[in-house]
């Protein structure tokens, strides 16, 4: 029996009795929280507002990290068991003081959900020089997760859930140049390798970690229509993908098959709360379900979320897995030891 999923080895579908239609509500059904903690970065929009309320409803004490405090105080308003911290992914220092601030508090961490992120912007850097999508989407939450570790063991039975994406499909891992300094800058594969990054941290975790009884996984939401995700974005990559008509608009029969928020935040609380991954780990899910492997059988188009689904193998890779986690430490400057 595997233990780990490397090479994607325990990539299929558990019959979970769930799909892409189920909410987040349904997956939560019957699962009472009362007493766990947990943190939930950009927990104040989109995906991560609906995570955030269905964890509160269900007697968790959250933590909501974000970066606009305003907006995220409108947003939690009138939400039960919420505490409000500011968090900045491009900022190191920042995540540094976020964990020790919660360290401080003597609190075990039993789900900490990496649900904050960025699509498709154009070329930004830190002040370290690394590329912004890589920078939000991945090596924060690296950085943050490390940071977080004496929580996460003390709480002898937590998840950790990286929010990644159908995205990851676009691009693998650069390791010659992850940061674009020396190739031409293209947003989608910026956002692709992060998104593949965030797929090779959960299953390099999960192998380190499930001694102490702290799981990994990774998430795929959906395409979900009412986010802000794409702000940024220029109308013409969606032209592209084939989701938006030359006037720039959605197209109708698109927008039908799309999620709605509920049900993009449902894959997220599966994987935080499902009984059913007790003892799984390190896995890709969509749909409320672990995923499969793409073997390359399936024409995937963007304008048909019916096809939308899978992990590519150089996702769950063992030797990019652990060759990114050396690289990470290196980019960081730091070393996260799970011991």
């Amino acid at each position: 029996m595997k233990t780990n999923n490397y090479q994607g080895a325990l990539q299929n579908p558990i019959h979970s009795g769930f799909n892409a239609k189920s909410t987040a509500a349904d997956v939560m059904k019957g699962i009472d929280l009362t007493g766990k903690i947990a943190i939930v970065t950009g927990g104040h929009t989109g995906i991560g507002l609906e995570t955030t309320k269905t964890l509160s409803n269900a007697g968790a004490t959250v933590i909501v990290a974000a970066r606009d405090i305003a907006k995220a105080q409108k947003n939690l308003d009138g939400i039960a068991n919420v505490e409000l911290e500011t968090l900045d992914f491009m900022n190191p220092d920042a995540i540094d003081a976020f964990a020790a601030k919660f360290l401080s508090s003597g609190r075990p961490l039993h789900l900490l959900i990496n649900n904050a992120g960025i699509m498709w912007v154009p070329l930004r850097r830190d002040d370290r020089g690394y590329e912004s999508q890589l920078v939000t989407n991945y090596l924060g939450q690296f950085q943050l997760t490390a940071k977080l570790w004496p929580a996460l063991k003390q709480a002898n039975g937590s998840r950790v859930i990286n929010v990644s994406s159908y995205g990851h499909q676009i691009a693998p891992f650069n390791f010659d140049d992850p940061n674009f300094l020396h190739r031409e800058y293209h947003t989608l594969q910026g956002y692709g390798q992060s998104k593949t990054a965030c797929n090779l941290f959960a299953l390099e975790l999960d192998n380190r970690a499930k001694e102490f009884n702290v799981r990994a996984y990774s998430v795929h939401p959906g395409s979900v229509l009412g986010t802000d995700l794409g702000r940024d974005e220029p109308i013409e990559l969606f032209k592209q993908i084939g989701t938006h008509d030359q006037d720039g608009n959605l197209k109708p029969e698109v927008a039908a098959l799309l999620k709605n928020v509920p049900q993009g935040a449902a894959t997220t609380v599966w994987c935080a709360v499902s009984p059913l991954l007790n003892n799984i780990g390190g896995v890709y899910c969509e749909d409320a379900d672990v995923a499969r492997l793409d073997l390359g059988d399936v024409e995937h188009k963007f304008d048909d979320p019916s096809t939308i689904f899978g992990v590519q193998p150089y996702s769950v890779d063992q030797d990019n897995a652990k060759r990114l986690w050396d690289l990470s430490e290196r980019l960081l400057g730091m070393s996260f030891d799970v011991i």
